[in-house]
């Protein structure tokens, strides 16, 4: 029940913010896309009452993530708010690792047969990305680095959780990880090489459909072998 309510309040948000981008609505955006990290962390609370550390650290990303949401939406304001918004998703990403890194600590012994795989996928795309940018980013290159490093590592971590987690929550958080990694490619591209059409739209989506994926993951996330802490 509480799943198809927060899918529903969220369904609304992620519409009006799409209209929001699509419209131009300086308005309706300042509404809307705080609302989209509050509903998830209210349903990630109401779901799972916070009973493990697993559940604390995501909403601690998430926290993070709300920080750079609106940090980012006053950017044209405060130029410097970029950089601050893109620390914060940092360290939304940095927590993000460290509640995946618990899953791996349940089974650790256990052999993810797509690990190396994932390693190898992840970083050719990262650094052919980067170096991509990598002309346009001047005073930006370390923080743009560092960035596709973090966000690199939370997905390979994503992938990691194979095997240690229920199928569904697996593919739940793995298919949020690709997506933010899509939004944020987008972004990046956007801001630092050639503006891509309807950009804002596409980077939204992404972005959204990323975090709802991954709250929906952990609501659903079941240990498959139990040896440390949940």
């Amino acid at each position: 029940m509480k799943t198809k309510l927060f899918s529903f309040l969220f369904l609304i948000v992620f519409v009006l913010q799409l209209y929001a981008e699509y419209a131009g609505s300086t308005a309706i955006r300042s509404f809307t896309k705080p609302l989209i990290v509050i509903i998830l962390a209210t349903w990630l609370v109401s779901a799972t009452k916070l009973r493990g550390r697993f559940h604390k650290r995501i909403l601690t990303g998430l926290i993070f993530a709300l920080i750079g949401d609106v940090l980012l939406l006053n950017q044209d304001i405060q130029p410097n708010f970029f950089i601050y918004g893109l620390v914060a998703f940092l360290l939304c990403h940095i927590f993000y690792i460290r509640a995946f890194v618990l899953d791996h600590k349940s089974n650790p012994d256990y052999k993810n047969p797509y690990f190396l795989w994932a390693v190898g996928a992840f970083a050719i795309f990262c650094s052919g990305l980067f170096f991509y940018l990598q002309p346009n980013l001047k005073a930006m290159q370390f923080p743009v680095l560092m960035y596709a490093i973090i966000i690199t590592v939370m997905a390979i971590m994503a992938v990691n959780r194979y095997g240690k987690v229920n199928v569904f929550s697996f593919k739940l958080i793995l298919y949020g990880a690709l997506f933010f990694l899509l939004s944020d490619s987008v972004l990046a591209v956007n801001k630092f090489s050639q503006p891509i059409p309807q950009s804002g739209s596409l980077i939204m989506a992404s972005y959204m459909i990323a975090q709802y994926l991954i709250v929906y993951g952990t609501v659903e996330r079941k240990l498959v072998v139990t040896q440390t802490e949940v």
